[in-house]
């Protein structure tokens, strides 16, 4: 039987958390997602993306692949091998490779979209991804915040 998403089973506002070096992206996806009613916490890097996660307790990562630091894709395989699964990612990229997509996605991306990309496109993929539920097969990653 599917598990509901946290903010749902727990009645509170989704949980955001962008991590992206360029303001003038992070920014303004941050005001589309607050007036939504989520609670968005915004970081320029990687490293800082790996800190946040256990104080911010995202329900969905916005995760930039090019960034100081640490780039997206490690930030996205330390989140998967943390088994934090209960975190949707959408992963962004100025980059247009095929083989980055593919990449992201063996590492457990839920989407992925190139930039620039149109605000209300990216709002819709995360109104949709916050909205499923997980399978049971791997107890939703609740316990695996280590």
């Amino acid at each position: 039987m599917p598990i509901e998403p946290a903010w749902r089973r727990e009645n509170r506002p989704p949980r955001v958390l962008i991590v992206d070096d360029d303001y003038e992206i992070a920014e303004p996806v941050k005001y589309g997602l607050e007036g939504l009613g989520y609670h968005v916490t915004h970081v320029p890097d990687g490293n800082q993306g790996v800190e946040s996660l256990d104080t911010v307790n995202p329900d969905l990562m916005i995760l930039d692949m090019m960034m100081p630091g640490r780039s997206g894709f490690l930030v996205l395989e330390h989140l998967r091998r943390i088994k934090r699964s209960n975190i949707r990612v959408i992963m962004v990229t100025g980059n247009e490779g095929e083989r980055h997509q593919t990449y992201a996605r063996m590492l457990g991306a839920d989407d992925y979209m190139h930039k620039p990309f149109a605000m209300d496109k990216l709002l819709d993929r995360a109104k949709q991804l916050l909205q499923q539920p997980f399978p049971d097969d791997d107890n939703n990653g609740a316990e695996g915040s280590s």
